[in-house]
């Protein structure tokens, strides 16, 4: 009869079990597979890839956008900015959102699906505009004023577009690695609750700086994959902070 008077303490709700590993890697096979027959697909419209690039310089000119050359020439004052965001171009933009979706995959599988979808449907999308629009980035424009600062101070990351099998040079628009940071940065604010979380907006807007600068992109680019990512979010709405042991902390 106590027992029955007695309440059971109500228990934490658990965990969301984690997609199986195998699974997510076929899909990152699948995703890559699909990205290189985009780049097969944008072969031979060389000369749509600088035409557009004309039309986005004149139209960024004309929508009184900041001049790309203008942020680049504050960079060439100190070599070793140079260096450090030809590097951060190089060797962040991977590396982290691997890192991001590794950590998201082992401590927070409930928001994981949500992050899995929302880079999905941010990469077809750009995908889809890389082929539709190619788009020759400024350190290919000659007479804009704009130098490739990876190959000229290094670290380099394009070889000759002639030549290179991995990735597709004229897919400017919109700029993925913007784009991926942007997810980065939203993901880690919503699934964490610590106070100093805003700052992961810092990777975004080092990021913007950096493409922009090393003349690997223009201002529209970021323009472009930003709303299509409020799109993107707007269908794949983020899951609520789960209320567990530790679920506030990063």
């Amino acid at each position: 009869m106590l027992n029955l008077l007695v309440r059971p303490q109500a228990r934490p709700p658990a965990a969301p079990a984690r997609p199986r590993p195998v699974r997510e890697l076929l899909l990152i096979i699948v995703l890559f597979a699909v990205y290189k027959a985009g780049r097969l697909a944008a072969n031979g419209r060389v000369s749509d890839a600088f035409a557009n690039a004309r039309d986005v310089w004149r139209l960024e000119r004309e929508l009184g956008l900041p001049d790309e050359s203008a942020l680049q020439r504050l960079l060439l004052h100190s070599d070793a900015l140079i260096h450090l965001a030809n590097a951060y171009y190089a060797y962040v933009h991977f590396p982290a959102t691997a890192a991001f979706l590794l950590w998201i995959y082992l401590r927070r599988p409930g928001h994981y699906r949500w992050i899995r979808w929302t880079v999905v449907a941010l990469t077809a999308s750009g995908l889809v505009l890389h082929v539709l629009v190619p788009l020759a980035p400024p350190r290919m424009l000659g007479d804009i004023g704009m130098i490739d600062l990876g190959a000229a101070y290094g670290p380099g990351v394009y070889g000759a577009p002639q030549t290179d099998t991995i990735s597709n040079q004229y897919a400017a628009m919109p700029s993925l690695h913007i784009g991926w940071a942007l997810i980065v940065a939203v993901g880690l604010i919503v699934a964490t609750g610590s106070r100093w979380r805003w700052l992961w907006l810092a990777h975004p807007i080092i990021t913007s700086a950096v493409v922009v600068a090393t003349a690997n992109h223009y201002w529209l680019d970021g323009v472009v994959v930003a709303a299509i990512l409020g799109v993107v979010l707007a269908v794949f709405r983020p899951p609520v902070l789960a209320r567990i042991p530790g679920a506030a902390k990063p």
